[in-house]
Protein backbone atom coordinates (compact mmCIF):
# COMPACT_ATOMS: atom_id res chain seq x y z
CA UNK A 1 0.00 0.00 0.00
CA UNK A 2 2.75 2.75 0.95
CA UNK A 3 4.36 1.81 -2.30
CA UNK A 4 1.47 2.12 -4.37
CA UNK A 5 0.64 5.93 -2.88
CA UNK A 6 4.54 6.66 -3.30
CA UNK A 7 4.41 5.38 -6.81
CA UNK A 8 1.00 7.93 -7.45
CA UNK A 9 3.04 10.59 -5.26
CA UNK A 10 5.99 10.43 -7.50
CA UNK A 11 3.43 10.60 -10.62
CA UNK A 12 1.85 13.36 -9.35
CA UNK A 13 4.78 15.24 -8.54
CA UNK A 14 6.28 14.51 -12.03
CA UNK A 15 3.20 15.34 -14.35
CA UNK A 16 3.51 19.25 -13.91
CA UNK A 17 7.34 19.08 -14.86
CA UNK A 18 6.46 16.76 -18.07
CA UNK A 19 3.90 19.46 -19.21
CA UNK A 20 6.50 22.21 -19.31
CA UNK A 21 8.88 19.82 -21.32
CA UNK A 22 5.93 18.99 -23.78
CA UNK A 23 6.16 21.41 -26.94
CA UNK A 24 3.17 22.89 -27.94
CA UNK A 25 3.83 22.55 -31.64
CA UNK A 26 6.88 22.03 -33.87
CA UNK A 27 9.47 24.76 -35.03
CA UNK A 28 10.55 26.04 -38.58
CA UNK A 29 13.37 27.01 -39.63
CA UNK A 30 14.58 31.48 -39.90
CA UNK A 31 11.73 34.11 -39.15
CA UNK A 32 9.45 36.32 -41.42
CA UNK A 33 12.25 38.49 -41.69
CA UNK A 34 13.26 36.03 -44.26
CA UNK A 35 10.67 36.17 -46.62
CA UNK A 36 11.63 36.91 -50.18
CA UNK A 37 9.54 39.32 -51.87
CA UNK A 38 8.00 37.73 -55.11
CA UNK A 39 5.80 35.40 -56.75
CA UNK A 40 4.89 31.84 -55.93
CA UNK A 41 2.90 28.59 -56.07
CA UNK A 42 1.18 26.66 -54.18
CA UNK A 43 3.48 23.21 -53.31
CA UNK A 44 0.55 20.79 -53.61
CA UNK A 45 2.55 17.73 -51.92
CA UNK A 46 3.43 19.75 -48.66
CA UNK A 47 -0.04 21.54 -48.39
CA UNK A 48 -3.14 20.37 -46.27
CA UNK A 49 -6.51 21.53 -45.04
CA UNK A 50 -7.75 19.58 -42.28
CA UNK A 51 -11.53 19.77 -41.55
CA UNK A 52 -12.51 19.07 -38.04
CA UNK A 53 -15.72 18.47 -36.83
CA UNK A 54 -17.12 17.21 -33.49
CA UNK A 55 -18.78 13.72 -33.36
CA UNK A 56 -22.28 13.58 -31.23
CA UNK A 57 -20.10 15.64 -28.53
CA UNK A 58 -17.92 12.82 -27.89
CA UNK A 59 -15.13 13.52 -29.84
CA UNK A 60 -13.28 15.58 -32.57
CA UNK A 61 -13.21 13.50 -35.87
CA UNK A 62 -10.80 14.71 -38.83
CA UNK A 63 -10.39 14.40 -42.46
CA UNK A 64 -8.16 15.81 -44.73
CA UNK A 65 -8.00 17.21 -48.25
CA UNK A 66 -4.41 17.64 -50.46
CA UNK A 67 -3.62 17.86 -53.69
CA UNK A 68 -3.91 22.17 -53.83
CA UNK A 69 -2.78 24.44 -56.11
CA UNK A 70 -2.87 28.26 -56.40
CA UNK A 71 -0.77 31.64 -56.09
CA UNK A 72 0.69 34.33 -53.86
CA UNK A 73 2.42 37.25 -54.12
CA UNK A 74 4.02 38.79 -51.02
CA UNK A 75 5.96 41.44 -49.95
CA UNK A 76 6.74 41.37 -45.90
CA UNK A 77 7.39 45.37 -46.38
CA UNK A 78 4.01 45.44 -47.73
CA UNK A 79 1.68 42.88 -46.40
CA UNK A 80 -1.38 44.66 -46.97
CA UNK A 81 -0.60 44.07 -51.28
CA UNK A 82 -0.42 40.48 -50.47
CA UNK A 83 -2.69 38.16 -53.47
CA UNK A 84 -3.37 34.92 -52.51
CA UNK A 85 -5.96 32.68 -54.34
CA UNK A 86 -6.01 28.13 -53.25
CA UNK A 87 -7.83 26.11 -55.28
CA UNK A 88 -8.25 22.30 -53.50
CA UNK A 89 -10.39 19.69 -55.42
CA UNK A 90 -12.78 17.46 -53.03
CA UNK A 91 -12.00 14.33 -54.43
CA UNK A 92 -8.86 14.48 -52.19
CA UNK A 93 -11.08 14.31 -49.28
CA UNK A 94 -9.61 11.11 -47.05
CA UNK A 95 -10.83 9.73 -43.37
CA UNK A 96 -9.79 7.16 -41.07
CA UNK A 97 -12.82 5.15 -42.68
CA UNK A 98 -13.11 4.29 -46.39
CA UNK A 99 -17.28 4.35 -45.90
CA UNK A 100 -16.82 7.76 -44.94
CA UNK A 101 -14.25 8.56 -47.20
CA UNK A 102 -17.04 7.78 -50.13
CA UNK A 103 -20.06 9.67 -47.82
CA UNK A 104 -17.97 12.72 -47.59
CA UNK A 105 -17.63 13.21 -51.77
CA UNK A 106 -21.31 11.60 -52.04
CA UNK A 107 -24.14 14.73 -53.23
CA UNK A 108 -25.22 13.74 -49.22
CA UNK A 109 -22.38 15.59 -48.38
CA UNK A 110 -19.71 17.68 -50.28
CA UNK A 111 -20.92 16.62 -53.59
CA UNK A 112 -17.92 16.20 -55.25
CA UNK A 113 -19.26 14.95 -58.57
CA UNK A 114 -20.86 18.42 -59.20
CA UNK A 115 -18.89 20.56 -57.17
CA UNK A 116 -15.22 19.50 -57.57
CA UNK A 117 -13.60 22.20 -56.10
CA UNK A 118 -12.74 24.36 -52.79
CA UNK A 119 -11.86 28.06 -53.65
CA UNK A 120 -10.14 30.73 -51.51
CA UNK A 121 -9.59 34.20 -52.77
CA UNK A 122 -7.88 36.51 -50.66
CA UNK A 123 -9.61 39.83 -50.19
CA UNK A 124 -7.71 41.93 -47.48
CA UNK A 125 -3.91 40.56 -45.35
CA UNK A 126 -3.43 42.28 -41.99
CA UNK A 127 -0.45 42.14 -40.56
CA UNK A 128 -1.15 41.69 -36.40
CA UNK A 129 2.20 40.40 -35.44
CA UNK A 130 5.60 39.87 -35.86
CA UNK A 131 4.87 36.53 -37.77
CA UNK A 132 1.39 36.93 -37.64
CA UNK A 133 -1.32 37.61 -39.84
CA UNK A 134 -5.46 38.13 -40.22
CA UNK A 135 -6.53 37.19 -44.17
CA UNK A 136 -10.45 37.91 -44.81
CA UNK A 137 -11.42 35.97 -47.97
CA UNK A 138 -14.08 34.26 -49.81
CA UNK A 139 -14.19 30.42 -49.60
CA UNK A 140 -16.15 29.07 -52.62
CA UNK A 141 -17.79 25.52 -51.48
CA UNK A 142 -20.26 23.36 -52.55
CA UNK A 143 -21.79 26.04 -54.70
CA UNK A 144 -21.25 28.96 -52.36
CA UNK A 145 -19.47 31.86 -51.61
CA UNK A 146 -19.08 33.11 -48.47
CA UNK A 147 -16.18 35.16 -46.29
CA UNK A 148 -13.98 33.73 -43.74
CA UNK A 149 -11.09 34.75 -42.10
CA UNK A 150 -7.62 32.80 -41.76
CA UNK A 151 -5.69 33.38 -38.47
CA UNK A 152 -2.05 33.05 -40.16
CA UNK A 153 1.42 31.93 -38.47
CA UNK A 154 4.43 32.19 -40.70
CA UNK A 155 5.95 28.76 -40.03
CA UNK A 156 9.37 28.63 -42.02
CA UNK A 157 11.77 29.81 -44.51
CA UNK A 158 14.50 27.76 -46.46
CA UNK A 159 15.83 27.10 -49.33
CA UNK A 160 14.10 23.23 -50.78
CA UNK A 161 17.35 21.10 -50.75
CA UNK A 162 15.48 19.08 -53.39
CA UNK A 163 13.60 21.37 -55.34
CA UNK A 164 16.50 24.30 -55.16
CA UNK A 165 13.55 26.40 -54.85
CA UNK A 166 13.18 29.61 -52.16
CA UNK A 167 10.20 27.90 -49.94
CA UNK A 168 7.76 29.30 -47.52
CA UNK A 169 5.62 27.70 -45.20
CA UNK A 170 2.57 28.97 -42.96
CA UNK A 171 -0.20 27.56 -40.55
CA UNK A 172 -3.74 29.02 -40.61
CA UNK A 173 -6.58 28.44 -38.78
CA UNK A 174 -10.53 29.02 -39.44
CA UNK A 175 -14.13 28.26 -38.21
CA UNK A 176 -16.55 27.88 -40.63
CA UNK A 177 -20.30 26.84 -40.33
CA UNK A 178 -20.78 24.37 -42.54
CA UNK A 179 -24.53 24.71 -43.27
CA UNK A 180 -23.68 28.25 -44.36
CA UNK A 181 -22.30 26.00 -47.60
CA UNK A 182 -25.72 23.61 -47.87
CA UNK A 183 -24.09 21.21 -46.19
CA UNK A 184 -25.95 20.35 -43.54
CA UNK A 185 -26.18 16.75 -42.74
CA UNK A 186 -26.72 15.52 -39.15
CA UNK A 187 -26.37 18.58 -37.91
CA UNK A 188 -26.39 19.10 -34.49
CA UNK A 189 -25.79 15.35 -33.97
CA UNK A 190 -22.54 16.19 -35.90
CA UNK A 191 -21.37 19.72 -35.42
CA UNK A 192 -22.74 22.32 -37.93
CA UNK A 193 -19.11 24.72 -36.35
CA UNK A 194 -16.02 23.26 -38.39
CA UNK A 195 -12.71 23.83 -37.60
CA UNK A 196 -10.21 23.99 -40.86
CA UNK A 197 -6.26 23.67 -39.83
CA UNK A 198 -4.37 24.88 -43.16
CA UNK A 199 -0.50 23.87 -43.34
CA UNK A 200 0.29 25.88 -46.37
CA UNK A 201 4.45 25.53 -48.07
CA UNK A 202 4.64 27.69 -51.15
CA UNK A 203 7.90 27.86 -53.92
CA UNK A 204 9.66 30.92 -55.41
CA UNK A 205 8.97 31.48 -59.31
Amino acid sequence: MRRTLLALTLALTAAPALAQTMPTELSGKGSAADIAAGAYTVEPGHTQVDFTISHMGISPFSGTLSGASGSMTIDPANLSATKLDVTIPLASIQTTSDKLTGELKSADWFDAEQYPTAKFHATKVEKTGAATARITGDLTLHGVTKPITIAAKFYGAAMNPMSKKASLGFTGRAMIQRSQFGIDKYVPLVSDETMLTIHAAFEKQ
